[in-house]
């Protein structure tokens, strides 16, 4: 496909959408090769980058981007696998769904076999929450992961190095020129990887409000929409839930904490919020596989009532090394021993919990990273005691901080004081669910 370069080379192609203008296939492919390679350099790529930015992309320019990142690296071939889902949350605060859908799914007789992400500044990663569980690794072979997916329904590891590498180099770019924020670009850059990946199924959890990447529910929806589309083009089955990110998910933020929260809803004692979510997304891909909604709604529920899904997360910890005995007995997990709360400055009603005040405060106590490979705290964390709606007095507990020896204390509480709003009257929550795009 390089051999389109001669005939339209890279200014022309800047121009070309710099004047609003839509790319070919054999053009999106020959740039994304091109530079994949290092035979376009960066300074004609970031100025692509601004048209894009500033013209938008068709949904077919979208999609044919997306099909090109997937195919400039590694591609799991998941063939030999029965009814493969993939879900991806676009990033919030104390989201531990993946912990609790996956072996849903599992349970289910639905095949997950996922790579996930560690945490980057106030959005915690899966990874990371597993390694809370001593012994527990995402390294697998090849061989291995999907003999465990098989055998299973569930194995999960690290996202490979050579999976998608033009969106790592694209998006390093996108990060430096201030183009991270375009819908086709943000869109392409999730698929990418999604598409790389090879399930057949993939899940969308599309975040919206204060603790998420997309602020407004039109601009969720219309990133849904994208994503939603380039999978129909890439002959997949991709479905989108749009749901609520303004106070952070359940009750636990930081990664035992939530690795605990999980286990407590995986046997159906977990906060409301979190086991409705867990369901809609489960009842998103077995409806994708052909099953009524209502009858995914109960087997889903069973799930995490008949003990179903809690035994397949602790076959899966156990066979990717992690001590099965921290799934029976969680009193086991490192937990920070500090504490420190913040409290109602007067009576009335929880009006605000700022979800991404509360992820702050996790990356200042060190249960977070700045940069990628800095090393976490896995004990620290914060606890919602209470949530907008409920009645608090004055000089009642609102938030737990939970600390070791004071690191980032001051800064975490000074956050978690900002972002904590008290009214006169009580508020109604906002719905967690927002929407669908099928």
């Amino acid at each position: 496909m390089a051999s389109s370069l001669p005939v339209l080379p890279v200014p022309r192609l800047i121009q070309h959408k710099r004047d609003g203008g839509a790319h070919s296939r054999a053009e999106i492919e020959a740039l994304v090769q091109g530079f994949t390679r290092g035979e376009i350099p960066d300074y004609q790529v970031s100025a692509w980058l601004m048209a894009v930015f500033l013209r938008g992309m068709t949904p077919q320019e979208t999609a044919d981007l997306t099909l090109a990142m997937a195919a400039s690296g590694d591609q799991m071939d998941l063939g030999r696998l029965q009814d493969t889902v993939d879900k991806h949350s676009t990033g919030g605060v104390g989201d531990k769904t993946s912990l609790i859908l996956t072996p849903m799914l599992a349970a289910l007789g639905l095949t997950v076999a996922k790579m996930s992400g560690r945490g980057l500044a106030h959005t915690g990663g899966t990874i990371d929450k597993l390694e809370s569980i001593p012994g527990w690794t995402p390294e697998l072979s090849e061989e291995r992961f999907l003999a465990q997916a098989a055998e299973i329904g569930l194995a999960l590891v690290g996202q490979s190095r050579d999976l998608a590498p033009a969106d790592g180099k694209l998006y390093a770019l996108r990060d430096v020129t201030a183009t991270v924020d375009s819908l086709p670009l943000i869109a392409s850059s999730i698929m990418s990887k999604k598409l790389a990946s090879g399930a057949h199924t993939v899940v969308l959890d599309v975040k919206v409000g204060a603790g998420a990447f997309m602020r407004t529910a039109a601009d969720g929806e219309a990133l849904a929409r994208a994503m939603v589309d380039i999978g129909t083009h890439a002959g997949r089955q991709v479905r989108a839930v749009l749901t609520e990110m303004d106070t952070p998910l359940g009750h636990l933020a930081g990664n035992s904490l939530e690795v605990l929260e999980a286990l407590s809803t995986l046997r159906g004692e977990g906060p409301a919020d979190l086991h409705e979510l867990c369901v809609a997304l489960a009842v998103e891909a077995l409806a994708a596989h052909g099953e009524a909604e209502d009858a995914a709604r109960m087997r889903a529920e069973a799930t995490l009532h008949d003990g179903s899904a809690l035994a397949k997360f602790r076959a899966f910890v156990e066979a990717q090394g992690g001590d099965p005995t921290y799934v029976d007995q969680p009193e086991k997990f490192d937990v920070a021993p500090g504490r420190a709360e913040v409290t109602a400055p007067a009576a009335g009603f929880v009006s605000a919990v700022d979800a991404l005040s509360v992820g702050r405060a996790v990356l200042a106590l060190g249960g977070g990273r700045e940069r990628k490979g800095e090393a976490i705290d896995h004990g620290v964390g914060v606890e919602l005691l209470k949530k907008p709606g409920e009645a608090v007095m004055a000089g009642e507990p609102v938030l737990r901080v939970y600390h070791r020896d004071g690191r980032g204390l001051d800064a975490a509480l000074e956050l978690l004081r900002a972002g904590l709003s008290i009214g006169t009257e009580p508020v109604a929550p906002a719905p967690l669910i927002l929407g669908r795009v099928h």
